[in-house]
């Protein structure tokens, strides 16, 4: 299993700490310091069952340096889909987090219990 984690972000250290509490072994990828490649995002986007605007951070400065929330701009469509992803790959902090991929290929967006409980090994 591995997480991609913001050590300063309370919901990877919570996503950590229940993957601890259950035994489970993991590798953990600080994305900020590890950017993830464009091929790495289209293969988890694709595990998500996700677009990139769906992990987005638009709150984030830099996406607001960008105009990322106008969708005219950035419009949220199959056509503007590399965009996207080569902006993710280029300005990591917009990366929704923690993203979790489980042995089994499972992947989460572990922002709440029941997507964290879809990547805990099961007692």
């Amino acid at each position: 299993m591995e997480i991609w984690i913001n050590p300063r972000c309370s919901k990877c250290r919570v996503a950590i700490s229940e993957l601890d509490a259950v035994g489970a072994e993991y590798t953990v990828r600080r994305y900020l310091e590890e950017p993830p490649s464009v091929a790495e995002l289209e293969a988890v986007l694709g595990r998500l069952n996700l677009e990139p605007w769906d992990i987005t951070r638009t709150d984030e400065e830099v996406a607001k340096e960008l105009g990322m929330k106008d969708r005219t701009a950035w419009p949220r469509e199959a056509s503007a889909r590399g965009r996207w992803i080569a902006a993710l790959a280029e300005h990591p902090v917009l990366i929704q987090r923690p993203i979790i991929t489980a042995d089994d290929g499972t992947t989460v967006v572990g922002r709440s219990a029941d997507e964290l409980a879809k990547v805990l090994p099961k007692a």
